[in-house]
């Protein structure tokens, strides 16, 4: 057993989840009491729900549901989507928030992403692109981020060491 998990993500919501239920690993997922990081999709598929399902469908995807929220297509007026690039961060009550310890707003990381979860109230860090969304969110021992710390240079690797400490 780990003391620590990562819950990465690459692709859609709909073939991430359809992937993780063929390999019976959603109940085993749900059931980590230990500290788990959500990366990117990996994040979006710790909440309830995705609007996020593919080209040809608008039924919206059942996620995790670690941490209540839902994914929606991000409404970013002309700016290009997906969202690409680096990007401030802002900390949610930075004094009472050990993965961004030491991390102060306007922090830049990298994000790569076309859907985002709105800001609610399991939002550990917010990001503006369009509009403000969740950089980060957070329930029990279930934690996830929108960017990639692990190409986000020195303030990625000081969040993973946070991570870690927990």
């Amino acid at each position: 057993a780990s003391d620590k998990a990562f819950l990465p993500g690459v692709g859609s919501a709909q073939n991430a989840i359809a992937s993780i239920a063929n390999k019976g690993l959603i109940e085993t997922i749900q059931g980590l009491t230990q500290p788990v990081l959500g990366v990117c999709l990996g994040m979006q598929l710790m909440t309830t729900m995705s609007q996020e399902s593919g080209l040809h469908s608008t039924d919206n995807v059942l996620c995790l549901d670690l941490i209540p929220g839902k994914v929606e297509r991000m409404q970013v007026g002309d700016l290009r989507l997906p969202h690409m690039g680096w990007n401030t961060v802002n900390p949610v009550n930075p004094a009472n928030n050990p993965l961004f310890k030491g991390i102060g707003n306007g922090t830049y990381f990298y994000f790569v992403h076309g859907y985002a979860v709105p800001v609610y109230e399991h939002t550990l860090a917010a990001c503006e692109y369009g509009t403000a969304f969740s950089a980060a969110i957070h329930k029990d021992n279930f934690y996830g981020v929108q960017f990639h710390p692990e190409r986000s240079g020195d303030a990625g690797a000081h969040l993973l060491e946070n991570f870690v400490n927990l």
